[in-house]
């Protein structure tokens, strides 16, 4: 009516604005990522007395569905993160991922030697 076709002159636009913007976070997550593995590998391993003073576990729940002609498929997932938050001597407390396994042994309270390598947990060892 006005001569302005909005599909063929603008859609291309934002689509273009949107595709470079999701890659470019994408580059940016991979980016510090890496960083941070880099990071922890040049980082001294440490091995301190501290306090287990909390846990927690952080669930993500996946929910997916696809449909064919014939019926539709509904699937769901979960994925579990856990954390413990440490004390040291000096007072500073650190809260680090650590692996399922050894989630169920860490109970809150218990002193012992905490090794871990920047951010990265490695292990505790109860006194």
């Amino acid at each position: 009516m006005f001569g302005f076709d909005f599909m063929n002159s603008v859609f291309p636009v934002i689509f273009t604005v949107m595709f470079v913007g999701i890659f470019i976070m994408f580059i940016v997550t991979a980016v510090r990522g890496i960083g941070r593995w880099h990071k922890n590998n040049n980082s001294p391993r440490l091995t301190v007395d501290a306090t287990i003073v909390s846990k927690r576990m952080d669930v993500t729940r996946h929910h997916n569905s696809s449909s064919d002609l014939n019926r539709t498929t509904r699937t769901n997932s979960s994925s579990t993160w856990y954390y413990a938050t440490f004390q040291v001597t000096s007072g500073d407390r650190m809260e680090l991922s650590i692996p399922t396994q050894d989630y169920g042994y860490l109970v809150e309270g218990d002193h012992g030697k905490l090794t871990f390598q920047g951010t990265r947990y490695l292990s505790f060892e109860r006194a």
